[in-house]
């Protein structure tokens, strides 16, 4: 194949998948701004909360950026603009894939594909660091939660979280135990030299990529929490961060995919936040507003970066 075939291709398919994706996403917001009363955003409270929560998305998005190319820069050399470029073209590819588990193939996928498979290695790491996080403040939530509105269901959910929290924690620590399990099984074998990457990072790394992780998580959490109060949904500061951290711990849990997450996102909300108000519109619209704004708005960007992705190399 020459090259300005390649050229045509690699255009035209980058062409297609972004189209798809955008259309995706066009089809699904607007069935879900249909769906909520428009009358909703005209009875907000106080602009310094959305201010607040707008402030916070670069944040959010520089974070995992950073945590990426710290990450990634272990298996390729790569600036940090390549590194954001790759994470917005993730989160597009993510947006219809169960459990947003295509961010990290769409990530890989965006760059160079001579590295795949020292790039899924370190992607290990990174996943099980979300992972660890996302329940340490479902752990803390579930705590609360245990605490106002205690009962047998409740107790059973911490106790099994607080035990997956564990094992979590022990793989993301001990990584260097078991990662070379993968060389007894016969179709992993080749991939085992790949975990050798992993060696790389030290203990103060592995905190590092943990401690970012944790930080996003934090500012996203504080970002539903201003939306909810933008919204007339008020609550005690602190019960509310917990309950807000239990809620996006309840949704990584919960199978689903995310062009159609925004509706389970709902009713766990309203199961949740129903303790502090009956403003059901209000925990609606904010959890609507904070799926646009952490997960939509950079999946289009993402997508339209897909223009340059170069499939064929």
């Amino acid at each position: 194949m020459n090259k300005s075939t390649k050229i045509w291709l690699n255009y035209t398919l980058g062409g297609v998948i972004s189209a798809v994706l955008l259309w995706s996403i066009y089809v699904q917001v607007n069935k879900q701004l249909h769906s909520v009363d428009a009358s909703i955003w005209q009875q907000t409270g106080p602009d310094i909360f959305i201010w607040l929560c707008v402030l916070l998305m670069p944040v959010n998005l520089l974070l995992e950026t950073r945590k990426w190319h710290i990450l990634a820069h272990s298996a390729q050399p790569l600036s940090f603009r390549q590194a954001f470029t790759s994470y917005l073209a993730g989160l597009a590819f993510s947006i219809i894939t169960p459990n947003r588990i295509g961010e990290y193939p769409g990530r890989i996928l965006y760059l160079k594909r001579k590295n795949t498979f020292r790039l899924i290695s370190v992607s290990v790491l990174g996943a099980v660091a979300q992972l660890l996080t996302v329940f340490i403040f479902g752990l803390v939530g579930l705590i609360y939660y245990n605490i106002a509105f205690p009962g047998p269901f409740e107790k059973t959910v911490l106790l099994s979280c607080l035990i997956v929290t564990a094992g979590i924690a022990l793989i993301y620590w001990r990584f260097e135990a078991w990662m070379p399990l993968l060389g007894n099984i016969r179709w992993l074998r080749k991939f085992n030299i790949y975990g050798q990457l992993l060696k790389r990072f030290s203990s103060k790394e592995q905190l590092t990529i943990l401690g970012i992780s944790l930080l996003r998580y934090g500012v996203f959490t504080a970002q539903y929490l201003f939306f909810l109060r933008w919204m007339n949904v008020n609550m005690p500061l602190g019960e509310g961060y917990c309950m807000a951290a239990l809620f996006f711990w309840a949704i990584g849990v919960i199978p689903s995919i995310a062009l159609a997450e925004l509706s389970e996102r709902g009713q766990v909300s309203l199961f949740l936040f129903h303790h502090f108000s009956p403003n059901t519109l209000g925990i609606l619209g904010a959890t609507l507003g904070i799926w646009l704004l952490n997960l939509i708005i950079p999946s289009i960007v993402g997508s339209i970066l897909l223009l340059r992705m170069r499939l064929l190399r």
